[in-house]
């Protein structure tokens, strides 16, 4: 008799699922996720990995796989713990023969992958993780992969691709014997020592997680409400759900699987025509795929302060400006609102998450590690390979020489918010301003800036003063 143990990471579905499928053909299975407290602590840099909203994200995550897992035959079990403890235990106490799981490509992942392979006595087993191809499947092998992404694009797209995702399986095989007595509830928020997060009704991701909430997501997006029609146009957005797809929180946890989003697109441009919509949509997936492939290439090298090359751009400092960057009291209202919206709700547009990056980079002068740090702990899409590979670019310590520039965070915010809604949004200390003032409220005179219960910027840049408005 095959006893086996499906180990879930960031693989949170039944939906095209290489290593569940191959999980099928045991007598019986035992599904686990190990729930590490060490996410819960302080890492190196200060944030946590895991904060309150992703938390919860993850955790509606388990309770929908769960779920899924029981219409098919399954229990999902949940332990706290380190895998490389936990893992090997439940082998021994269950005598199961071995360990399935999903590849990683992360430098904290694979060593904890490592530690798990060393502490177990039966063999531990990888399938291909939430990528859109298998290394087998790039265009070139993986050592010798562009470092540009315009270049890894252009190589992608000479191929004509055809993904064909797993489906669900009809039945899982059941639980080890002595497996059952194990299960347990879901831990809360608070039972994690995290709280319960505030609901916020301006969220742009009003969503639950896990699997059944993405699929019908994915539906809505580009089949029923056909929002995809107008990604093009809308990308730039801050407000609201439909300026951009909203799938990357559950391809980052994995309760979509990325293959099934191309497989999707793909079949919505056989019937209804390729546009710029949808090609940008593609691209997005490619940007995804890009980052994933260059941190499996180069370890850890994106998670260094000099990043790919050794760069006067990547300042190093730390101060207390660092501080009203994070909690959203910089003193620069689109900067502002942005973070306030992160912390508030877990959520921030693609536009601001550029504006806010190159804020702390180029106009505060602060480390770039520790603004993807706290990324980490507060985006519910974190995504190791694009948060870290994005900052490194948008920090200029990347290899595409186009995305080193500074954004101008004035200009953005006239262009992108002419009428100051999203920064009347989330900054209601600047809602009694007038209109052409809520994103520059330091033109005002000491009298008129007095009243208002926000941080005074104590210098203008010079190239903000093209797009100053009148105080008067």
């Amino acid at each position: 008799m095959r006893r086996a143990l499906l180990w879930l990471k960031q693989d949170l579905r039944l939906d095209d699922h290489p290593a569940l499928h191959a999980a099928i053909q045991a007598d019986r299975l035992l599904p686990l996720f190990v729930l590490d407290p060490q996410w819960l602590r302080p890492s190196p840099l200060g944030p946590r990995r895991l904060g309150v909203h992703r938390a919860r994200f993850l955790l509606e995550s388990l309770a929908a796989l769960d779920a899924g897992l029981r219409q098919h035959g399954s229990r999902l079990l949940v332990v706290q713990g380190d895998a490389e403890r936990v893992i090997p235990s439940l082998v021994e106490r269950l005598d199961l023969d071995e360990v399935l799981t999903l590849e990683e490509v992360a430098p904290f992942e694979l060593d904890e992958m490592r530690r798990v392979r060393h502490a177990l006595g039966v063999p531990l087993t990888e399938w291909p993780g939430n990528s859109l191809f298998r290394e087998e499947e790039l265009p070139v092998p993986l050592q010798a992969l562009p470092s540009v992404f315009n270049r890894f694009r252009d190589l992608v797209e000479a191929r004509v691709h055809v993904f064909q995702p797993n489906p669900t399986p009809h039945a899982l095989p059941p639980l080890p014997t002595g497996a059952a007595a194990l299960l347990t509830p879901l831990p809360s928020l608070s039972r994690l020592g995290l709280g319960e997060p505030l609901g916020v009704p301006a969220t742009a991701f009003p969503f639950s997680g896990g699997e059944p909430a993405a699929l019908a997501r994915l539906r809505d997006y580009l089949w029923e409400s056909r929002s995809i029609r107008d990604y093009r146009i809308r990308s730039d957005g801050m407000i609201g759900s439909e300026y951009s797809s909203k799938l990357s929180p559950w391809l980052a946890n994995g309760s979509l699987s990325p293959r099934r989003v191309a497989a999707e697109l793909h079949r919505l441009e056989s019937q209804h025509g390729r546009d710029d919509s949808t090609q940008q949509l593609w691209h997005q997936l490619l940007w995804r795929e890009y980052f994933r492939w260059t941190m499996r290439r180069l370890g850890d090298a994106l998670f260094r302060a000099d990043g790919l090359k050794a760069t006067a751009r990547a300042p190093r400092n730390l101060d207390e400006r660092f501080h009203g960057w994070c909690i959203g009291r910089t003193g620069m209202p689109l900067v502002d609102a942005n973070m306030r919206e992160l912390v508030m709700t877990g959520w921030m547009s693609g536009r601001g998450r550029q504006v806010v990056a190159s804020y702390l980079v180029n106009d505060l002068q602060q480390d770039w590690c520790h603004g993807a740090a706290w990324f980490e702990e507060h985006l519910l899409d974190y995504d190791p390979a694009s948060n870290w590979g994005n900052w490194a670019y948008l920090a200029g310590v990347a290899c595409d020489p186009q995305r080193a520039k500074a954004f101008n965070a004035l200009r953005q915010a006239f262009q992108y918010d002419p009428e100051a809604a999203y920064v009347s949004l989330w900054l209601p200390e600047l809602r009694g301003l007038p209109v052409e003032q809520r994103h520059a409220p330091f033109i005002l005179s000491e009298h008129q800036f007095a009243g208002l219960d926000y941080p005074r910027l104590a210098s203008i840049p010079e190239y903000w003063k093209p797009y100053l408005p009148s105080a008067a």
